[in-house]
């Protein structure tokens, strides 16, 4: 068993400055319920340069940069701000731009972020049930009228759909992948499997099983730190093995939520974890899943010679 030390692509990351942006959620003083918990820690400028820092000895080629929740008012703002920090810095190599679907001014704003060149998909996190006592009770957006019709554009601007929503919600998705066959939608941080007793990993894995049997369905491997607890091999190889096994290293992805996930590891430190989880996998998987599916899904372009 071999473990990757090759290239990598980071499929979700995000860059910020929230002395000179608008990023509510990271003013002084706020605090919005959060998975980790309190994340003072983060309110801080995260550019290109402290990124590679954080990467330490892995070579990190490409990046994809997700959506931070700027102000809404101002979407495209955003897009702009991160168009602009390749030609001081490189990265990223791609945008998840913003984009609220259910607002009346979709189908400006959805043309607007595919204007951008870097632009390839758009997240808006749909809400919904927050947790599986609730699911039958209520639904998230996926289900709302007026969001799908929103979605319903994605095609036209040849854009693919980040989804952020826990696995419980995951049903909804289903029935939006098979809607929408030709929408890609990239669900990310593996469906935010936080509680880890048996009954929730079933659960989690059946409503995943159902989510990847959708050709169309793709995941992230990321966000999965948990508070209090080292990042290893051991506390989440159950998860991204079986994220792999229903997803297939062609529709899997690496990511490293970072620097949101500082709360709760190095970046190293989800590396090496990665690498050593995904070690007893073919070497031409392994080359997928740390890079080349998201090379393909987000279509990136070729690294340049000498970087590799």
């Amino acid at each position: 068993m071999a473990r990757y030390d090759g290239p990598i692509v980071d499929a979700h990351q995000h860059f910020w400055e929230p002395e000179r942006n608008p990023h509510p959620w990271l003013q002084p003083g706020v605090q919005i319920p959060f998975r980790y918990g309190n994340y003072d820690a983060i309110k801080r400028r995260y550019l290109p340069d402290d990124y590679r820092w954080d990467a330490g000895r892995y070579r990190i080629v490409q990046t994809v940069y997700v959506e931070t929740e700027w102000d809404p008012a101002d979407p495209i703002g955003e897009t702009r701000y991160a168009s602009s920090l390749p030609e001081r810095y490189g990265l990223p190599t791609a945008i998840v731009a913003q984009a609220w679907l259910n607002r009346d001014d979709v189908a400006e704003v959805l043309a607007g972020q595919a204007a951008f060149p870097l632009v390839r998909s758009v997240r808006h996190k749909p809400g919904g049930p927050t947790s599986p006592g609730e699911v039958g009770r209520s639904r998230s957006l996926m289900s709302d009228p007026a969001w799908r019709r929103g979605f319903a554009l994605l095609a036209t601007y040849r854009l693919r759909f980040d989804l952020q929503t826990p696995w419980w919600n995951l049903d909804e998705a289903v029935e939006l992948a098979r809607d929408f066959p030709d929408t890609a939608i990239i669900l990310n941080h593996t469906g935010l499997p936080s509680e880890r007793d048996p009954a929730s990993l079933a659960g989690w894995r059946a409503t995943m099983a159902r989510f990847a049997a959708c050709p169309n369905a793709f995941v992230k491997v990321s966000g999965l730190g948990q508070p209090g607890r080292p990042w290893t091999a051991d506390s989440n190889g159950t998860i991204v093995r079986t994220a792999i096994e229903l997803f297939g290293a062609g529709r899997s992805m690496f990511g490293s939520n970072f620097p949101v996930d500082s709360l709760c590891a190095t970046l190293p430190d989800i590396l090496d974890g990665m690498t050593t989880i995904t070690a007893p996998l073919p070497a031409a998987e392994q080359a997928a899943f740390f890079g080349e599916t998201a090379r393909r899904v987000y279509d990136l372009p070729p690294t340049p010679l000498g970087e590799e």
